[in-house]
């Protein structure tokens, strides 16, 4: 493909060519930007070619992906991608910010931020011709991956710890997945995940692994700048340059998502579509705080921990993509945040009455992370903010009901509705 040139290491920066490697660097494991042929992208595709698109998916910028069009016309493999991004203009305000939006990835296809990657490596694997594709996951990544690998009539394993939400074990099961689960922790999966691909052949997705996974989640990235030079049609056409935040606020586990970001907003940057990368901020939960303790410590020795968070997403020992991560805050001028997990089951009920999103435990860390960074003196009056939620609170009613709170039974008579009305009215300050 013209417009992929190869990788470069993150670790030793060395480049190597497109079919030199297939998952990490040789020399020492790290971690490998995909590179794009950026001198043509320049001479050849502008951002108004993408504003004219009628493609309203990640396809959009089939241009600046690494893969080629992947088909599948009329599913879900076709459908991730391009989703809302909310103006919260009235908590902007008492927070002190010129503006607030929410983009919510909760509506993908299977319901999380991680359709993204795995369109691009299904997209992928069908490229260099691969039998079957695998993943480790919390749950998410496997339900992504078994959506598009179903999309694509393509066999698909996943490996998960037992512990995961029913929730999203019956979505992988009902996209016709094969699904094992894992007697330990999501670590424990990913590494038998590499091990079985080694073995069987099969080609691994596994997060902060395959480079592929972070070139589509660069995607939503593309998606917020566009999005605000549309909306901001005035003071930008999108024709020649795009418009980008101050920050973007993402919750942070294995480091895929905000690494990602980072190289979308990079691409663009060296393109010459941005006129600047927004701060990017990392949260975690403070029982799963690898990256964030680097940050702390101001060492790029990431440290593992022994996870502890109810929010399984980002549930994570090793952050397999922990140095990019790091780096996607320490060269923006962002910063990593950690919030307790009391913390993110408040933001799960305020972003359902606030902003009507029934976000995740993971997807509500990142609001829960504004908050913090709003105390802390983080941000600047009037900076302009996105907040990502990358998944649907479905994925976990029980997290869900814990935020929310038990509803109240009643006999089925209007004296004793009124009764039950009367005592939620004071339980929330009425009359």
């Amino acid at each position: 493909m013209a417009n992929f040139t190869g990788y470069r290491c993150s670790i030793c920066g060395q480049e190597l060519g497109p079919e030199d490697v297939q998952y990490t660097c040789p020399h020492d494991g790290g971690n490998l930007d995909v590179i794009l042929d950026y001198d043509r992208l320049r001479r050849d595709v502008s951002p108004g070619d993408i504003r004219r698109s009628a493609e309203s998916s990640i396809w959009r910028y089939l241009p600046l992906l690494p893969v080629q069009d992947p088909g599948h016309l009329g599913t879900p493999l076709r459908a991730v991608g391009w989703t809302p991004l909310f103006d919260l203009q009235p908590i902007a305000g008492k927070l002190g910010l010129g503006k607030l939006w929410l983009k919510d990835d909760g509506r993908n296809p299977t319901a999380s931020f991680k359709d993204r990657a795995s369109a691009i490596t299904v997209a992928r694997a069908q490229e260099i011709g691969v039998d079957v594709i695998v993943t480790a996951s919390t749950g998410n990544a496997g339900a992504a991956l078994a959506g598009m690998a179903g999309a694509a009539k393509m066999p698909a394993v996943i490996l998960a710890p037992k512990t995961a939400p029913p929730a999203k074990i019956a979505q992988i099961l009902i996209f016709g997945a094969r699904v094992v689960l894992v007697e330990g922790t999501y670590d424990d999966a990913f590494d038998l995940t590499i091990q079985a691909a080694e073995k069987f052949g099969w080609y691994c997705r596994n997060t902060g692994y395959n480079p592929f996974t972070a070139e589509g989640k660069k995607t939503a990235a593309f998606e917020i700048c566009e999005q605000l030079s549309i909306e901001n049609d005035g003071e930008s056409s999108g024709e020649e340059r795009w418009l980008t935040p101050d920050a973007v606020f993402v919750s942070v586990g294995d480091g895929n998502i905000i690494s990602g970001l980072h190289k979308g907003f990079k691409d663009l940057h060296t393109l010459g579509w941005i006129d600047t990368i927004p701060r990017l901020y990392g949260i975690q939960s403070e029982g799963s705080a690898a990256i964030y303790n680097a940050f702390q410590a101001g060492s790029e020795e990431i440290q593992p921990v022994s996870a502890d968070t109810l929010a399984d997403s980002i549930s994570v020992d090793q952050p397999r993509d922990g140095l990019r991560a790091l780096r996607a805050a320490t060269e923006t001028g962002g910063a990593y945040i950690a919030v307790p997990d009391s913390a993110i089951l408040e933001a799960i009920a305020e972003l359902g009455r606030e902003a009507a999103v029934f976000a995740e435990p993971a997807g509500a860390a990142a609001y829960a992370g504004l908050l913090a960074a709003v105390e802390q003196n983080f941000l600047a009056e009037g900076d302009r903010v996105v907040v990502l939620n990358t998944g649907n609170g479905l994925k976990d009613v029980a997290r869900a009901m814990d935020a929310a709170g038990e509803p109240i039974v009643i006999e089925p008579t209007l004296k004793a509705l009124q009764s039950a009305l009367d005592v939620d009215a004071k339980k929330n300050g009425g009359g």
